[in-house]
């Protein structure tokens, strides 16, 4: 195994576009359903609905994405994918928010649905083969994960922006149709500006040999739905997604409804952002020594843990202190900084771990079959990743049908005290469950065994 060190100017070409690439993955999945539900009146259970439907097309759409970049990939690379990719996600974000009034809730949701249907499957053009690139750049497992810290680093700052600053732009400007105007004509001219550079900037970058020229995709995918550990890792993640997505759907509404203090929400975002971004590093060493296996279910409970107390979020009345930049705290903004803290230890490690195990099982199948055919690793994770942040909002509009949440046209209305519960539901017990559920998947994630069949110890004569 080569321990030649990725230069790090093409890790940060790389890591640069999933900057953009989170922003059009966040953005719609947090604030979405809030555009629907109180900008267009449509139902929380229908949009839903409008959600999952184009990412039910998602689980056909990147495995298919991911083998036809494999084929041409011995010809061009992946590079015109990112290009074309880029170029129509950026164009559906923005047709996605710009119309804030379709007439009735019907043929909103019919429209966002048609929109968001495009725009799904133009990301998956980028998301899949940007993915790929990251287990062909280096052979080397650690070095994979360093790979995958810049990854990280460039997420964190997309989910600031994609999560912590769109939702304060819109009611910046009205919380109206001048606000969701603004915020789409702003976020996506930054994405698309941003979203493009590894396509320029890895052009002439050399990757791992692609190997034989890949068969059929029902062909390509026999040797993988074999490779048990990336099966494994598949399920947990889906999984955690659910969980996790249900908690995205509802984010802006438990710092509306339940904390009556949006403004917290980027304090939130940021202080999560920054100590992710400081301990990344951390865990490249804990990893090292402790294996990432270990480090994935300690990550993963200590966030759980976390998870569940949000239930107990309530509006702040008394000030505790006052710091500088952001004025006069109460208690409860107190505690949402320390979980923000916790949070973003924990849930950087386990993201950046579940990308790299990724690229281990892909090196795995490379070296048991000669080729890994990265695409279509790539799109059946992606696939699984899509397909469970659209059930999540699907969860979510239930849960706040049955809870009696009140949808609007014009902007967020006043909901009742079990609205709210079920937002508080949905943001801590549901992905802590979902959370739980994966880790018993993942018991079962043995990569050493599955490299102990590939290289069988020697028998003693």
């Amino acid at each position: 195994m080569t321990t030649d060190r990725v230069p790090t100017g093409i890790m940060f070409r790389y890591g640069w576009g999933q900057l953009g690439a989170q922003i059009f993955r966040d953005t719609p999945a947090a604030l979405l359903p809030i555009f629907m539900t109180t900008m267009l009146g449509v139902p929380a259970w229908l949009s839903g609905i409008v959600i999952l439907i184009p990412k039910l097309w998602v689980i056909a759409c990147d495995p298919l994405v991911g083998a036809y970049s494999d084929r041409l990939r011995t010809i061009r690379g992946r590079t015109p994918f990112l290009f074309v990719g880029a170029i129509l996600t950026s164009l559906a974000f923005l047709a996605l928010f710009s119309v804030t009034d379709y007439g009735s809730p019907s043929r909103a949701a019919i429209s966002v649905c048609a929109m968001f249907f495009v725009g799904s499957t133009a990301f998956s053009i980028y998301s899949v083969p940007y993915l790929a690139v990251a287990s062909e750049l280096s052979p080397d497992p650690h070095e994979r994960t360093r790979i995958l810290v810049y990854r990280m680093f460039f997420t964190a700052i997309g989910v600031l922006i994609g999560v912590g600053l769109a939702q304060p732009l819109v009611f910046a400007f009205g919380g109206a149709a001048k606000g969701w105007h603004i915020m789409a004509v702003s976020f996506s001219v930054v994405g698309l500006s941003i979203i493009n550079i590894p396509a320029i900037g890895l052009r002439r970058v050399k990757m791992l040999p692609a190997g034989d020229t890949p068969p059929n995709l029902l062909d390509q995918l026999k040797p993988v739905t074999r490779n048990k550990p990336f099966m494994i890792l598949l399920a947990t993640c889906f999984i955690q997604g659910i969980g996790q997505a249900s908690g995205y759907t509802v984010i802006g509404f438990v710092f509306l409804y339940a904390l009556h203090a949006v403004w917290m929400l980027p304090v939130f975002v940021v202080t999560m952002i920054v100590v992710g971004a400081i301990t990344q590093p951390m865990w490249i060493g804990l990893s090292r020594r402790f294996g990432k296996f270990r480090c994935y279910v300690a990550t993963s409970l200590i966030w759980t843990a976390v998870t569940i107390s949000w239930f107990s979020v309530k509006p702040g009345t008394d000030v505790l202190l006052t710091l500088p930049l952001v004025g006069p705290l109460a208690t409860q903004h107190v505690l949402v900084i320390v979980r923000a803290i916790i949070i973003g230890v924990t849930n950087i490690a386990f993201l950046l771990l579940s990308l790299s195990l990724l690229t281990d099982t892909v090196d795995y199948q490379r070296r048991r079959f000669g080729s890994a055919h990265e695409g279509v690793f790539s799109g059946l994770f992606s696939a699984a990743e899509k397909l469970a942040f659209a059930l999540g909002p699907l969860v979510a509009g239930i849960v706040l049908s049955l809870f009696g949440f009140n949808s609007s046209t014009g902007g967020a209305k006043a909901q009742s005290a079990d609205a709210i519960t079920g937002i508080l539901l949905l943001y801590s017990f549901i992905p802590a469950t979902t959370q739980i559920i994966s880790l018993l998947i993942f018991s079962r994630f043995r990569l050493e065994d599955a490299e102990a069949e590939l290289h069988p110890a020697p028998q003693p004569a």
